[in-house]
């Protein structure tokens, strides 16, 4: 990491932060590494959710003929541009379905710093996807038409009011409004951003979305995972395991209008906080043709050609002085791949005295102790994580595994004061069962040829070779790069303080809002730890 002065404000912030470790209240990871907790699992809580129904009024269409619906806010890579995105029409699935024209309706966005002055004007495009499958019997999809309108020119950390649509039928919406990041510079943040997981559509979900809403997040990050309509067939009936429930289903089915239901559901926080999604094993969604993913890459708009990408699949921005990279788990991660290749571009143009923080992502962890997916994605570790250290990546947050964990800083399984925090964050409420056992309990390590992703495949996770699980797969007891791990519902909020220092909370959703489940600073040392 590049070297920096230390101004005033972090001297005096380092001077606040050690009276209240010494009082007993946030710990820093200088503090650390910290001893392995496990908290007992609450036998009272409920360990999977009911999915919100379609008769719910906060998943129904309210509005009418082109009227826009499930609009959404989406940053650029940089704070000077947003994605305004949104749908028209109704979607339609049956034998008999007829794709909608996207030429038919223009997607418009009138916007400006005043309410009931929106002088400036942006055209974007529109699209129309499918989900179409070769068996009889099986109900095919198609969208309503998704628009995506690209805002430039935009002042930083600056209040904008919008409406979008086609003011020629007319069928615009009603006035929106979203705020910009600060320009990127080391002691220019957002506030709060809020980190979540596996979120799903249930009734544990709406916790989540109120808590994380009532903690006033400047943006979202969905580390995959989002909808969840491939538990449901193409009928309409869903289950909590599809592999369990509908094991003779040719084909893996999905439900598309549950899509449409999570848009409406989250349109009131994402049409003024912007999200920014990654793509998670249940957005793959098979159809005819072994298309895949079609539904995240049409829905959400992303920066990857600002940045450089020519995937949906992994892109970066910037939020203020952080640059956050998003990894794609389900694409090539090798070396020999574009996706590595854009990588080590991406990373060698990053100033850290403009950027600071360094923020990854991707959907399945590399450091998770729980049996559920455990060691899944080692080929992807092993394959990327020296490039990551090297380039002093701060933080990971990854979700896939339906719990909380915070890891100790840790490369290649080693405590390392230089390496990253990972965070896995999958359980934001999602249908799925809470994942509760840990591999390293007696009888819960899994078979070695059990463990590589179904998608991806190849295997990596090999014995270790070292350290106390030296010849095992598993380790007899709660690793030393685990330094917390708790099976509850919740989200994260990252408050970045300065440019070494981040304040790092997870809520859990039966928690009163202003209480922290777990909570420490997040400090880089850029002079011990330089890139």
């Amino acid at each position: 990491m590049a070297m920096f002065p230390v101004s005033v404000i972090s001297l005096h912030l380092l001077l606040i932060l050690s009276f209240a470790f010494v009082n007993g209240e946030i710990p820093t990871t200088l503090d650390g590494p910290f001893r392995p907790v496990t908290v007992p699992l609450d036998s009272t809580f409920r360990g999977h959710a009911v999915d919100l129904p379609d008769t719910d009024p906060r998943v129904q269409r309210t509005v009418k003929g082109f009227e826009p619906e499930q609009i959404s806010v989406s940053l650029s890579a940089t704070h000077d541009s947003v994605w305004i995105s949104w749908i028209t029409g109704e979607f339609q699935i049956g034998d008999n379905i007829k794709p909608l024209d996207p030429e038919s309706v223009t997607s418009i966005v009138h916007y400006g710093k005043l309410r009931l002055q929106l002088t400036h004007q942006a055209t974007g495009y529109s699209l129309v996807y499918n989900q179409l499958y070769p068996f009889e019997g099986l109900q095919n999809y198609t969208s309503g038409i998704i628009h995506h309108v690209h805002l430039t020119g935009l002042e930083p950390d600056t209040l904008y009011y919008y409406q979008c649509g086609d003011p020629s039928i007319p069928a615009m919406s009603d006035p929106h409004y979203f705020k910009t990041m600060p320009v990127s510079g080391p002691r220019s943040y957002p506030n709060r951003i809020a980190i979540v997981g596996d979120l799903g559509l249930t009734y544990n979900t709406t916790s989540t979305v109120d808590h994380l809403t009532s903690n006033q997040p400047d943006l979202v990050v969905l580390v995959g995972d989002a909808t969840y309509a491939n538990l449901y067939l193409t009928n309409g009936t869903g289950a909590d395991c599809y592999s369990c429930s509908f094991s003779k289903s040719p084909i893996h089915e999905t439900y598309q209008p549950r899509w449409d239901y999570w848009g409406r559901y989250m349109q009131p926080l994402v049409s003024r906080v912007p999200i920014m999604v990654v793509e998670g094993n249940h957005e793959i969604e098979l159809q005819a043709e072994n298309q895949t993913f079609v539904a995240y890459s049409s829905r959400f708009a992303f920066p990857s050609e600002e940045s450089g990408s020519s995937s949906t699949f992994y892109y970066s921005f910037n939020a203020g002085g952080v640059h956050f990279i998003m990894l794609g788990a389900y694409i090539s991660y090798y070396k020999s791949g574009d996706q590595y290749k854009w990588l080590e571009k991406d990373l060698a143009k990053m100033d850290r005295k403009v950027t600071p923080w360094l923020v990854a992502t991707w959907h399945a962890p590399w450091y998770s102790t729980y049996k559920a997916h455990y060691r899944e994605v080692e080929c992807m570790r092993v394959e990327m994580e020296d490039l990551l250290y090297k380039s002093g990546v701060d933080i990971v947050f990854s979700g896939h595994v339906h719990a909380y964990e915070r890891s100790n800083r840790v490369y290649n399984y080693t405590l390392d004061p230089c390496g990253p925090v990972h965070i896995t964050i999958g359980d934001g409420g999602n249908r799925e069962k809470m994942a509760i056992t840990h591999a390293d309990e007696p009888g819960n390590c899994p078979e070695p040829c059990s463990t590589p992703d179904d998608y991806m495949g190849g295997f990596c996770a090999f014995n270790f070779t070292s350290g106390p699980a030296a010849g095992k797969f598993c380790w007899d007891r709660q690793p030393d790069y685990s330094a917390y791990r708790e099976s509850s519902f919740g989200h994260g909020i990252l408050e970045v303080k300065n440019e070494t220092h981040a304040l790092w909370t997870w809520h859990r959703n039966q928690d009163l809002y202003s209480s922290p489940g777990d909570q420490i600073y997040i400090v880089r040392q850029p002079d011990r730890c330089p890139v």
